[in-house]
């Protein structure tokens, strides 16, 4: 199958340009005072993240339980690092009591029109998206835990032994695609969804085989949750969360002859973004390269853990370094720089990097797919 140029989907954080974030929100009768207390706390943290360039308050006037804040940023990379950290959970915590309902999207900044936009001089225009990027409408998404030492089989079996829940979540929203990887005590949940990811993710928590699965692990979890409290399940959903920063796909195989594969790193702290950019740029080069075994790449990335989800046609050991992220000049260096640890420095032979990918590959537990995917 030759790859052409409409069958390339990709989606990236890294590719430099602005971006919006709108935040739909619903909020309980009687919460408009303090909600805007909330936001007015909110607003003022947020203005000192560095990235940020501004934000708007907007309420609907057909609706005046609806709310809209929409922020605009210098780029993605500077938004994850504020949305994944510790003081954005603390920031937002007083808006959880004021709100029914969110909603939160992401989109890079492609055109822009209007007289303010007009008189600005040229080199100040930049930050807009290149050109369009072709999607397939399936958003890509990864939650990541970890449990106690000593418990990874018990977990793995109940993680592997469920009932999967319904697929179709409404005419608009279907869960398409589950995978479970564990590294070591780490667990990775990848999800792929039509329509809306929010809803999907709803949908699946309150599916009865879900949530006896869920209730099972608890006891093996390292950091505590009772799903029964909502502010409790929320916290731990929201430190749980590992969102896609890359995806690329060629398009060169059919989906029958690829297999599935997720490969761990652990970055030094602060470089997990950089590390996520040193292998999406791998990937984009391996999409345009007929001879890799590599169809497609979906990057999660929070902190300094950083996953690599792999379509490939083959083994991944018959070419380590492709399937590391380091073949080509000077990588393997690069990527040994921005690891955490001794153990993790690069080798520099292929028989050395194929012992260092054994390391690094994580064990499927499960994949599962619609039945009509």
């Amino acid at each position: 199958m030759t790859t052409t140029l409409s069958e390339r989907i990709s989606q990236s954080a890294f590719d430099g340009s602005r971006l919006r974030v709108v935040l739909l929100l619903d909020l309980h009768d009687g919460a408009q005072t303090q909600f805007l207390e909330a936001y007015e706390h909110m607003r003022n943290q947020v203005a000192s993240i560095p990235g940020h360039i501004s934000d708007q308050l907007c309420q609907s006037i057909e609706n005046p339980s609806q709310w809209l804040i929409t922020s605009e940023w210098e780029s993605a990379p500077p938004f994850l690092a504020w949305v994944n950290s510790e003081e954005h959970v603390a920031t937002v915590q007083p808006l959880h009591s004021c709100v029914r309902d969110t909603r939160s999207l992401r989109f890079s900044v492609l055109r822009e029109t209007g007289k303010g936009f007009e008189t600005v001089p040229d080199p100040l225009k930049g930050g807009l998206q290149t050109s369009p990027r072709l999607g397939d409408g399936v958003v890509r998404h990864a939650l990541t835990f970890t449990v106690r030492p000593g418990t990874e089989d018990i977990v793995a079996g109940l993680l592997a032994d469920y009932e999967s829940p319904r697929s179709r979540v409404d005419d608009h929203t279907r869960l398409r695609r589950t995978s479970l990887f564990m590294h070591g005590n780490r667990v990775v949940r990848a999800v792929e969804v039509e329509g809306d990811l929010m809803a999907a993710l709803r949908h699946v928590s309150r599916q009865p085989e879900i949530r006896a699965v869920e209730e099972a692990i608890n006891p093996y979890l390292e950091q505590d949750r009772d799903l029964a409290d909502p502010d409790s399940a929320r916290m731990f959903f929201t430190r749980a969360a590992l969102p896609t920063v890359h995806h690329v796909s060629a398009g060169r195989h059919a989906p029958e002859e690829l297999r599935r594969h997720a490969v761990f790193y652990q970055a030094k702290e602060g470089c997990g973004m950089a590390l996520a950019r040193l292998l999406a740029g791998h990937d984009e080069e391996a999409a345009d390269d007929s001879a890799s075994p590599i169809d497609s790449s979906t990057i999660f990335q929070r902190d300094d853990v950083v996953v690599r989800l792999l379509e490939a046609s083959g083994p991944l050991d018959a070419q380590p370094a492709q399937a590391l992220g380091i073949h080509g000049p000077d990588k393997a260096a690069r990527l040994a720089r921005l690891l955490d640890g001794d153990a993790n420095v690069v080798p520099a032979t292929d028989q050395d990097a194929a012992r260092f990918l054994a390391r690094s590959e994580m064990r499927l537990i499960t994949d599962r797919r619609a039945a009509d995917s």
